[in-house]
């Protein structure tokens, strides 16, 4: 079974059990691969646009935390996340912010950030579009980007609600973040090359 996902492929390992957080703390360090549902979804190397999108928004978020004197910390993949209490959930986001520091461990976050962005890769985008969407959203992610750079698209999950809120944007658009009053992210300003 192959997944993918911003810009990787995963290929599910064979499995005949179900994991936990020690097995993916025993990985080997040259692997990387996301605990979901207690599988392993292996992840391959990222691709060049995926890397200059991932760069990008971290530097706007961190530059504007850092302006501001904001408690809340900005973390880009490779960044463990341990959503649940339940062991069986560890995943990778493209760029976490967490804004409770009792959140932060050793290992990575462990409990839902407040803000996680995804880079949608164009083999495979149902894994950020679905199945992390409801991961995300179960877990008390409050937002969630997914950026898609095949379509040239964002999308903007307020999921404090009971029913979660999309907005969709083009990458010729500002988008603003809702865990914040006055950040906002100008896609169009990116310089490089897709």
């Amino acid at each position: 079974m192959t997944v993918a996902k911003k810009g990787r492929v995963y290929m599910a390992l064979p499995q005949e059990k179900g994991y936990t957080e020690e097995d993916y703390y025993n990985l080997p360090k040259d692997v990387r691969a996301e605990l979901i549902d207690g599988q392993f979804y292996n992840m391959s190397s990222p691709s060049r646009v995926h890397q200059e999108l991932l760069g990008a928004m971290y530097v706007a978020i961190a530059n504007y935390i850092k302006a501001k004197g904001g408690s809340c910390r900005v973390y880009p993949a490779p960044f463990a996340v341990k959503l649940f209490n339940d062991r069986t959930n560890i995943v990778e986001p493209d760029i976490s912010v967490i804004c409770d520091p009792k959140k932060l461990t050793a290992k990575g976050c462990s409990g839902a950030p407040d803000w996680i962005i995804e880079i949608v890769s164009p083999s495979n985008p149902s894994h950020d579009y679905i199945t992390k969407l409801g991961l995300y959203h179960d877990a008390g992610v409050r937002e969630y980007w997914i950026v898609d750079p095949q379509n040239k698209n964002i999308y903007v999950y307020n999921m404090e609600a009971e029913t979660f809120i999309l907005n969709a944007y083009s990458f010729h658009e500002t988008v603003n973040a809702g865990i914040y009053d006055d950040l906002s992210i100008d896609f169009s300003s990116f310089d490089f090359d897709m």
